[in-house]
């Protein structure tokens, strides 16, 4: 016998309980159906030049660096790197809104936005190169470990953000993560966590089109990745992601609202990746040449010249002055990667655990062993040879 077949099945019309109904109107949720844009429109006129300004030096001096890393990866000084190249208005966008208590939480192709918060470019890249497990103390600088594995990252963000807010300490923390990421379940667990908790998280997802070689139409059916938003309770912001002066205005304004305590916002940039995924990737077997050129015509690193140098705050000179100082930067970033760096083997096991496991002290022991085998097999071998 069915429920629909008990007597009286007819008139019992089960009520939900008020928990069940929506906390929220969802239409003050929704993002706009197209990115905001600020240069080239009249929103333009309210942001403080200097700030433009700034940009457009960040965004040079990031070019350069993107470039000049690529460069020592071909040179097999680094052992791959995931370039920026075309995504540098997030990048540094992402680096300035912050205040210096609050913490990045950036992905593997974050590095630019590492350094342009005031990373040491040589640090930024340690973890690449395969030196160390990373290449700075994360608590000095509030700038987490660059994540290799997708989107893991961003709990972690949603974590550190909600248990700052219990200790009443004012930090928000802007957890960045590709289009691909969106893809995986920890993206999805980080952004129904920090909407429950009203956590001070941005989650900034850099939209470039492509997870590796999977283009985002075969990832998502939806609208847009920000759409994703309402689900969780939190609002979705769809921002040009080569216009740098909305990327920052969008992104400080998620900000400031998460340190008022309102929670969250995923906040999308549709931007572009101009080279491989890495070093090791093909582009050429899942794009075309055609595509990428319609994309340099929108290069960030142009759309703010050209609004600058129309505005009258930028002349070749001041470009110039720009492109001197990320070569500045270029000569000593290769300097200092050509060097080879001294490595202690026993710092395998430092930094894993704040106490060392068992099989950790067996394996650091092992290797202990080994090398003192091989020291003195050198002496001995010394001596025979006099």
């Amino acid at each position: 016998m069915t429920v629909q077949e008990l007597p009286g099945a007819a008139a019992y019309r089960p009520t939900p309980p008020p928990a069940w109904k929506p906390i929220t109107d969802p239409a003050p949720l929704l993002p706009d159906p197209e990115p905001y844009r600020v240069l080239g429109t009249d929103a333009v006129a309210d942001v403080d030049p200097e700030l433009l300004l700034r940009l457009h030096a960040e965004l040079v001096r990031g070019r350069r660096y993107n470039a000049q890393a690529t460069a020592l990866t071909k040179q097999g000084r680094l052992a791959v790197y995931p370039s920026s190249t075309g995504q540098e208005a997030c990048e540094i966008a992402a680096a300035l809104v912050l205040e210096e208590r609050d913490w990045l939480f950036p992905s593997y192709r974050d590095t630019l936005a590492a350094v342009a918060r005031g990373l040491d470019p040589v640090e930024a890249l340690t973890l690449l190169r395969g030196d160390r497990h990373t290449g700075y103390d994360p608590r000095e600088h509030c700038i987490a470990p660059l994540c290799t594995p997708l989107a893991t990252q961003l709990p972690h963000a949603v974590g550190l953000a909600h248990a700052a807010r219990l200790k009443g300490d004012d930090v928000v923390a802007l957890a960045m993560v590709g289009d691909g990421g969106t893809s995986e379940g920890d993206f999805h667990e980080a952004l129904n966590f920090a909407a429950v908790w009203k956590a001070p998280v941005v989650f900034f997802v850099q939209n470039n089109g492509f997870a590796i070689s999977v283009p985002l139409a075969k990832q998502t059916a939806a609208p847009s990745l920000a759409h994703k938003a309402v689900g969780y309770g939190m609002p979705g912001r769809l921002v040009d992601g080569n216009d740098a002066a909305a990327v920052h205005q969008v992104l400080s304004e998620a900000v400031a609202r998460a340190r008022r305590g309102e929670g969250p916002t995923l906040v999308e940039a549709v931007t572009y990746r101009m080279e491989a995924h890495t070093n090791a990737d093909d582009a050429t077997r899942y794009r075309v040449d055609s595509e990428v050129e319609a994309w340099k015509a929108h290069d960030p690193v142009r759309l703010l010249e050209r609004e600058l140098t129309g505005r009258g705050l930028l002349d070749d000179e001041g470009i110039a002055r720009a492109k001197e100082a990320a070569e500045r930067m270029a000569a000593a970033l290769r300097d200092r990667m050509n060097a080879d760096p001294e490595l202690a083997p026993m710092d395998l096991f430092t930094h894993v655990y704040a106490e060392q496991t068992g099989q950790l002290r067996e394996q650091a022991a092992a290797l202990r062993a080994e090398l003192d085998a091989e020291q003195d097999h050198d002496e001995h071998g010394a001596e025979a040879g006099r």
